[in-house]
């Protein structure tokens, strides 16, 4: 079974997606920040991030940087979700290390194909 760590901070967003996921076949994880999010990482290992990117404690940007920058968690695709759709918002997601980009609200259908295409079953 596929094991997704969701980092997000509103409760709201983390009970709809995780349920959702959990729907789909998903094993869950969840952090409700950055620090909490690389530390599950480390320690957890799953097949997948969804990285908000506006975080407490560290944002999904750092959290991201150090996720790709630990060679025990490198390989780890990570999902940047985010209100902030700008072309400069995803450019610098990407620089910060994710995988692929996912602007909020959530398109369950094409956030669902990402994760096949980063995880393949």
């Amino acid at each position: 079974m596929t094991r997704i760590l969701i980092v997000e901070d509103n409760d709201m967003n983390l009970d709809m997606l995780s349920r959702r996921l959990k729907r789909k076949g998903f094993d869950i994880l969840t952090a409700r920040d950055g620090r909490a999010g690389v530390d599950t990482a480390r320690a957890e290992t799953p097949d997948l991030v969804l990285m908000d990117m506006s975080l407490p404690v560290l944002d999904g940007w750092q959290a991201t940087r150090e996720i790709k920058g630990d060679a025990e968690t490198a390989a780890i695709p990570v999902i940047a979700l985010t209100a902030h759709a700008m072309d400069s918002d995803r450019r610098a997601a990407m620089d910060a290390g994710c995988d692929a980009f996912h602007t909020k609200p959530i398109d369950l259908a094409g956030l669902l194909a990402q994760i096949d295409e980063l995880v393949p079953g």
